[in-house]
């Protein structure tokens, strides 16, 4: 690897562990030189792994996951660890007020960073609708999406790879609002029906796998309502770069930890919601799908208590909120499911119970909450009876904020353990 000085440029190549056809093409992508700041990146010639060389020359051997944070660190984009807001993702960037007529943004490329269409209005906190107050959480504006409107923004990413979306919505009127995000060939439908926080705002991820290396992402409005004052806020859009965890020899299961996630805004504190329905492929939690009506609630350490790393999942929908993923397992062999059960330490007071299964085998495991933080740790053992073992949770009644009554809530779950038992004893 050339290398012209410790603080000037390098050419990285990186193999990350998949099939050799892609591993040529991602390296003939990286052959260009790139700009960092505090080190170089050197190819440590194992599966996998890199070398960070710093400017004292010091060198360290990092894996898959945890050399990406490194070069992020380092100030190496290429849509490779990309993480944050979008280009003028929470709207604060105005049009020119020649380029708007009252709220209504009139050209589709008035809007910095972004191209619109259709009736798209550029919303200013604290802007009544009526006798409402229109009330932005990050920041001072937002954009609210018409009748068939849409904004998009195109995007640097790397073919092949994961990313997740995150933004912030909230309804402006009683009607059933929808919001359809993709990135072609992906798309979805996102229902906004159920209100999970008191002030209006919820945040909503959704993720894609990248076949380009220029990603069009597009949030758009389905609705048509007759009061065409009637449409969804839109604020804070991010994304995030998601890499695929894998099973080891001290868990079975992927992503038990949850650390793996869409990208949590740092200025909000009710955290990211997971849509109902998501495919495993394309699940903005790696590893994980929800198998339910309603979603789950991403929730990190920085908002919220969580019992072990810095994420977590909260059940809010009872029944209707489950979380599952499909683990391999061998018949006739015995497994111990191990995982946390707690409360997040924002006022959801109550009884609780967390219901857990392993094919068919069930456990319920009660909760006694009293909204400030805390956890307890249950296991499940079974024997399996497939190659396919299907693990699943869910909360067992719905629960509300004793704050505000009105913010749909529930118990958390993290550190989600499967193992085999090789000599199991009587429990």
């Amino acid at each position: 690897m050339a290398t012209r000085s410790h603080l000037g440029r390098v050419r990285v190549r990186v193999h990350d562990g998949v099939k050799k056809k892609r591993w040529r093409w991602r390296w003939r992508w990286r052959r260009r030189w790139l700009k960092i700041e505090k080190g170089v990146v050197r190819d440590g010639g194992d599966r996998g792994v890199v070398t960070v060389v710093m400017a004292n020359n010091a060198a360290a051997k990092v894996g898959y996951r945890q050399w990406l944070p490194e070069l992020v660190g380092m100030g190496l984009g290429l849509g490779l660890g990309i993480r944050g807001l979008l280009g003028n993702g929470n709207f604060e960037l105005s049009p020119n007020p020649s380029d708007m007529k009252g709220t209504v943004v009139l050209r589709h490329n008035a809007l910095p960073k972004w191209e619109i269409s259709g009736l798209v209005e550029y919303i200013k906190s604290g802007q009544k609708q009526g006798d409402m107050l229109l009330i932005v959480p990050e920041g001072a504006f937002a954009v609210r999406l018409g009748n068939e409107a849409s904004i998009k923004q195109r995007v640097q990413v790397i073919n092949g790879m994961y990313y997740s979306i995150t933004f912030s919505a909230a309804r402006t009127c009683a009607q059933e609002e929808r919001l359809n995000v993709s990135v072609a060939p992906d798309s979805s439908v996102l229902p906004m029906q159920t209100l999970y926080s008191s002030n209006g705002w919820d945040s909503y991820a959704w993720a894609f796998q990248a076949e380009v290396d220029v990603a069009e992402i597009v949030i758009h409005n389905p609705g048509k309502e007759e009061d065409p004052a009637c449409g969804p806020l839109i604020d804070s859009v991010a994304i995030k770069a998601l890499y695929p965890p894998r099973a080891t020899n001290k868990n079975i299961l992927k992503n038990g930890d949850f650390e793996e996630g869409p990208y949590v805004l740092p200025n909000t504190s009710w955290g990211v919601l997971i849509p109902p329905n998501i495919e495993d492929d394309h699940s903005p939690l790696p590893g994980w799908k929800v198998e339910s009506l309603k979603a789950v609630k991403y929730i990190d350490s920085d908002h919220f208590s969580v019992p072990q790393g810095k994420r977590a999942v909260e059940l809010v929908a009872g029944k209707e909120s489950a979380i599952a993923q499909v683990a391999r397992t061998v018949p006739g062999k015995v497994y111990d499911l191990f995982f946390a059960v707690g409360d997040a330490s924002n006022a959801c007071e109550g009884s609780m119970i967390v219901e857990a299964f392993a094919g068919r085998n069930t456990i319920k495991v009660p909760y006694e909450s009293k909204g400030k933080g805390g956890y307890k740790r249950a296991i499940l053992r079974f024997v399996a009876t497939t190659t396919r073992t299907r693990i699943m949770f869910f909360s067992t009644f719905y629960t509300m904020r004793n704050d505000d009554f009105s913010s749909l809530c529930g118990p958390i779950l993290d550190d989600v353990k499967l193992l085999s038992v090789h000599k199991p004893r009587r429990m």
